[in-house]
């Protein structure tokens, strides 16, 4: 009886003793759980708090980097927009002052012509102020934007050259020499002042800031990038370089096709805009004494004003729905 009674007790014992190891929250696994835990979190905290001003810093830096390009962007538009770099970007080699004087004399010269032939003073202004200030820079306007054409389409293999010159052990002061001496106009000129700012002491991005200037591309943007990034991180060159070429490539055949798609709407643009001039001249030719009034009254040159205005208004309208920047 007395030896039942002890089994039952000791039994009891062991179930209750297993009852509180496995439910009670203190016990040697829960402390050593806890204690990895507190421990973890620890080094969760602490990596957090290392990754938090890293990557503060790193955000920082990329906005500080955003800014500066933003800042070098609107400042190159300003610079581009002055008559000395439009005559820089034409490769012409005339001073801004002698622009001005030949813009004064062909204005003088219109007005005189429009004086001698009979017409109102205020018809010989106006021709005077368009022939004086807008025919000059539009004529070197053309000139800067057929020049930059011409560069852009050879740039590509400018780049070809380099990653050749590279691949085949040349420095790349060596390869872009090769470009100047091989290349086609206005490549050529271009990277021999590149060459020459480089050996008259000028960094590789003081160089091309100077050729960005003459030449306001994207092209020369992403090439003057790509040498500074390498320049600061190391990196393959050639491979760079190589993928700067297929990426500018891309970007030329965009436009190609996006003047194709667009070849429409330019064509219907282009007879819109010159209809009403054409009309006009054809039915001078025919009945003179009909269009006569527009140039002799004071009336038909209001309405001459008034119809240029909106003939202006309607093509710089039409010209800006086609215009398609890549």
């Amino acid at each position: 009886m007395l030896a039942t009674l002890l089994v039952a007790v000791l039994g009891f014992i062991v179930i209750a003793g297993l009852g509180f190891v496995l439910t009670t929250p203190g016990g040697a696994d829960a402390k050593t759980l806890k204690r990895a835990q507190v421990i973890a979190g620890g080094a969760e905290a602490r990596e957090a708090s290392r990754r938090r001003p890293a990557a503060s810093a790193q955000e920082q830096r990329r906005k500080q980097i955003l800014k500066t390009l933003k800042d070098q962007d609107r400042e190159s538009k300003k610079a581009r927009v002055t008559i000395e770099a439009k005559i820089k970007q034409a490769g012409l080699s005339m001073k801004v002052s002698t622009f001005w004087m030949i813009s004064g004399g062909l204005a003088v010269f219109v007005l005189l012509m429009v004086l001698v032939l009979g017409q109102s003073p205020l018809i010989g202004l106006g021709l005077a102020f368009a022939a004086g200030l807008g025919l000059p820079r539009w004529v070197v306007g053309s000139l800067g934007a057929k020049r930059i054409k011409k560069f852009t389409e050879a740039f590509p293999d400018a780049m070809d050259i380099v990653v050749r010159g590279i691949k085949s052990g040349l420095p790349v002061h060596d390869s872009l020499r090769v470009i100047g001496r091989e290349a086609p106009e206005p490549l050529a000129s271009q990277f021999n002042r590149l060459v020459e700012s480089i050996g008259m002491g000028m960094t590789i991005d003081q160089a091309l800031e100077k050729m960005h200037d003459e030449m306001p591309t994207p092209e020369v943007r992403f090439f003057a990038i790509v040498l500074a990034i390498q320049a600061k991180t190391g990196g393959n060159l050639a491979e760079a370089l190589g993928n700067l070429s297929t990426v500018i490539r891309s970007r030329k055949l965009m436009r190609e096709k996006v003047k194709a798609l667009s070849a429409e709407a330019v064509a219907s643009a282009g007879i819109i805009g010159s209809l009403p001039p054409a009309v006009a001249g054809l039915i001078f030719l025919t009945a003179p004494d009909y269009m006569r009034p527009l140039f002799t009254d004071p009336r038909g040159h209001i309405m001459l004003m008034i119809g240029a205005f909106w003939m202006t208004l309607g093509v710089l309208s039409m010209r800006k729905m086609i215009n398609f920047r890549l």
